[in-house]
């Protein structure tokens, strides 16, 4: 696909832009309305392809549950290994589309490697995830930044003190949640291990105070994130904070996301995975 094309979607769904305005600019890009269906239906995530794990997996449990967050109950998706009584545990931080079946499917995924993984709904003070992805993404710029930081502090607490955790935490996220895994590693100096993907970065003033050992993947592609790159590289560095950073050259944002065909890239993604279960096995140990 025209990379152009990939660029203006990620304008679309990070800028944001507004639906018909989006397509506005895809149609004189591809010179017609023609290709529209097909170009739509092989970028935006289709969530039907959500199922490397599935549901009814037998090395897995896995539940939609409520908890206490910072201030008020948050829902959530909670998956453990059925093989161990006690497991480190991680948390799932979503996209900025809110809790769906991909993010599920990630939090089964680390089940199945031997974590109890809770992937929460960041937008049940909201009324949670609409089934509208784009509804979704209007609802996460409503969301107070310092209140949702303090919902995930609150979950690491829940997570930490779970019945079938060791009591170690983690946490990995993807775009809008990656960056949510920046801030948590600031606000949480409980929290041991966090893994951001392609995630926006904080406070660099701040970057002192983060007491976790961080795994920061990035899309070669992705000029957009890549920019604030090199000042949180060095930002960490003079912090003395532990900090592992990987660019995946050839890619794009969201390459981790297997509900998106044209962005999702196979093994870029899989390289990312195994050395994320292998950061967060060691930091929680």
């Amino acid at each position: 696909m025209d990379q152009r094309i990939i660029d203006l979607y990620d304008e679309y769904t990070h800028a944001p832009l507004p639906r018909r305005v989006f397509l506005e600019r895809l149609t004189a890009l591809v010179g017609g309305v023609a290709a529209i269906p097909a170009i739509l239906a092989s970028i935006e995530p289709n969530y039907a392809n959500a199922a490397l794990v599935a549901e009814d997996d037998g090395r897995i449990a896995a539940a939609k549950i409520t908890y206490p967050g910072a201030g008020g109950e948050l829902a959530g998706y909670l998956a453990r290994p059925k093989a161990l009584d006690k497991a480190p545990a991680v948390i799932v931080i979503h996209e900025n589309r809110g809790l769906n079946a991909y993010v599920e499917d990630v939090a089964r995924r680390l089940a199945a490697a031997g974590f109890l993984a809770l992937a929460p709904d960041l937008l049940s003070p909201l009324g949670g995830t609409p089934s509208d992805p784009d509804k979704a993404r209007d609802l996460i710029g409503q969301l107070d930044a310092g209140k949702t930081v303090a919902n995930l502090t609150a979950t690491v607490a829940f997570l930490g003190a779970h019945a079938n955790a060791t009591g170690k935490v983690g946490v990995v996220g993807f775009c809008w949640g990656g960056g949510m895994v920046n801030r948590l590693a600031i606000a949480a100096p409980d929290l041991k291990a966090g893994v951001a993907f392609y995630g926006p970065t904080p406070d660099l003033a701040a970057v002192g105070g983060i007491k976790a050992a961080l795994l920061l993947h990035y899309a070669g592609l992705d000029q957009r994130i890549n920019a604030t790159v090199p000042a949180y590289d060095e930002a960490l560095t003079k912090a003395g904070v532990a900090h592992q950073i990987h660019i995946y050259d050839g890619v794009n944002h969201a390459f981790h996301n297997d509900t998106s065909a044209e962005r999702y890239n196979k093994d870029a993604a899989e390289l990312a995975w195994t050395r994320s279960l292998d950061f967060l096995k060691a930091k929680l140990a």
